[in-house]
């Protein structure tokens, strides 16, 4: 059983209404910042319509778990002077448009770190934020942030891999709340999915040690095709790379936006929306 979870949150009840609507949750994710503060914010917007959860990435110098499209996003928005004071206004106006979708800040220690865990807590509780995930503090380092997490009603959500142990995601379901993230590959974000089957049969074998946690699946999925197969057996599906490479691919913001749009609704009805 998931002690972790204390009260219902809003990721709680995306869930829930995803499944009373007989369908897997679309999770979207973009840099906050990338190109620059004010085309992120119709791009966040766009997405979000689209999506059940919205991931906004927190950029940062060395993403480490992250793949070249995602790292030139980070490298874009901190060049435009993508502020962590940014990534909450930004948060803020999400949420303000959109009362009732999850949103989960991602990104790494360095930034909350330098913050302080308590008043970064506090400030994306005040945006609106539901979670956050935190890629370099696994578990076991957890005392550092799940006290101030909980104090101010923010899920933590986990990561696993396909190399995860029985005891690692034990722990990980122990710590976690809101959802686990189930990296499908032994990668980067955006490098090629394996083996569909072993995915399925991972993300099985985690649910039924998680108990009533949701399993998202991520990194890798690129094609409306891939997320049809990910949404038969997972509670959501993760789509970033695919997403943030639109920002490079179209000449100027209408473009981009209309791009990012049409992609974020092949996804959506891939998924059973």
């Amino acid at each position: 059983m998931n002690s972790a979870i204390v009260d219902p949150s809003r990721l709680a009840a995306v869930f829930d209404r995803c499944k009373q609507e007989g369908r897997t949750a679309l999770v979207g994710y973009l840099t906050a910042g990338d190109p620059d503060v004010s085309t992120s914010e119709e791009l966040l917007l766009a997405l979000a319509e689209q999506t059940d959860i919205l991931e906004i990435g927190m950029p940062f110098s060395d993403p480490m778990a992250d793949g070249p499209v995602i790292q030139a996003a980070s490298e874009r928005a901190l060049e435009a002077g993508t502020h962590i004071s940014d990534v909450f206004e930004l948060t803020r106006k999400v949420r303000d448009a959109n009362p009732e979708l999850g949103i989960v800040l991602m990104g790494y220690a360095n930034v909350p770190y330098a913050m302080g865990f308590d008043l970064f807590s506090e400030r994306a509780k005040a945006a609106g934020a539901d979670g956050v995930l935190i890629v370099d503090i696994p578990a076991e380092e957890g005392h550092i942030c799940d006290a101030a997490l909980k104090e101010h009603g923010l899920d933590r959500i986990m990561l696993l891999s396909p190399t995860s142990t029985d005891e690692r995601i034990q722990l990980a379901c122990d710590c976690a709340s809101g959802f686990i993230y189930y990296v499908s590959l032994n990668g980067i974000t955006g490098a090629d999915m394996g083996d569909m089957q072993s995915i399925h049969e991972k993300v099985k074998h985690i649910k039924a040690i998680s108990d009533d946690l949701p399993v998202c699946v991520g990194f890798g999925v690129k094609t409306p095709e891939q997320a049809a197969q990910v949404a038969e057996f997972s509670d959501g599906v993760v789509v970033g790379s695919h997403f943030v490479a639109h920002i490079t691919q179209a000449e100027n913001k209408a473009d981009i936006r209309a791009a990012l749009s049409a992609s974020a609704a092949s996804m959506r009805q891939a998924v059973g929306i």
